[in-house]
């Protein structure tokens, strides 16, 4: 059902089942997929292209410009996977010429109030953004991380898979995969522990990945070192995650 006080521009490709509330606007080369429901007074510009499943609710902004000043109105994108859950007053912005032109969300994540991503970003599946969490542009967030209230992140930021970061930390450097990161600027304390147990990851999982991060904190090691020393510990896909997060930083790791 699609209210009738809603601004849909005709050129906007909607699926037949999609569901739009009052005073909401959509504006030209929008892609609407299947069971979405679109709540009231939300603003969703293109080209934008947003799966099946979605609930966006009320005062989001989808897909806008960005206010990075090397902006200048080119015909950027925004991307977004399936059955994810978008919440009050969530800022989603199109990338920039200056990256790939695109700022991609994954399926099945969960963004909540107030939450900002910002151009040329890249979120994976099943990433939890509490309240107020902030990620500047050009920022990657792999699968299963958290962001907590009121984190920020820093611009070309890694948040490596199955992370775990406090409320109100400022991160300025990569957090590689498994990590919990507390502070201002964030700092490295633990393990997801938690985290990994009920995401299924085995006792023997657990236990490489909290070796893996001994090796890199507490031996001393160059990172260089320490990701030749964690790729022998064993061929198990749990180091190969790990190791790969550290082979992609760019801003250098969290310490």
């Amino acid at each position: 059902m699609i209210h009738p006080s809603a601004v849909i521009d005709p050129s906007a490709k909607i699926a037949d089942n999609v569901s739009v509330g009052p005073w909401t606007m959509i504006g030209a080369d929008v892609e609407i997929g299947e069971d979405c429901e679109i709540a009231s007074h939300v603003v969703i510009k293109g080209p934008t292209k947003i799966g099946s499943g979605n609930k966006i609710y009320q005062f989001s902004t989808i897909g806008d410009d960005t206010p990075d000043l090397k902006y200048q109105g080119e015909p950027t994108r925004l991307i977004v996977g399936d059955n994810n859950v978008i919440r009050e007053g969530v800022t989603i912005h199109r990338g920039t010429v200056q990256d790939n032109s695109e700022t991609i969300i994954g399926s099945n994540n969960l963004l909540m109030a107030y939450a900002h991503v910002g151009h040329d970003c890249v979120i994976g599946d099943n990433v939890i953004m509490v309240n107020n969490a902030s990620i500047s542009g050009h920022v990657y967030v792999g699968d299963w991380a958290i962001l907590s209230g009121y984190a920020l992140v820093h611009q070309f930021v890694h948040i490596g898979p199955h992370c775990f970061v406090g409320p109100a930390a400022f991160v300025y450097h990569d957090v590689p995969a498994y990590v919990t990161a507390f502070g201002s600027p964030a700092e490295p304390r633990t393990i997801n522990r938690e985290g990994l147990k009920r995401r299924g990851f085995s006792a023997d999982q657990i236990a490489l990945a909290n070796q893996a991060y001994k090796l890199l904190y507490r031996r001393g090691l160059k990172l260089d070192e320490a990701i030749d020393t964690i790729a022998k510990l064993s061929d198990d896909s749990a180091i190969q995650v790990f190791v790969n997060s550290l082979e992609k930083s760019t801003r250098g790791i969290i310490r």
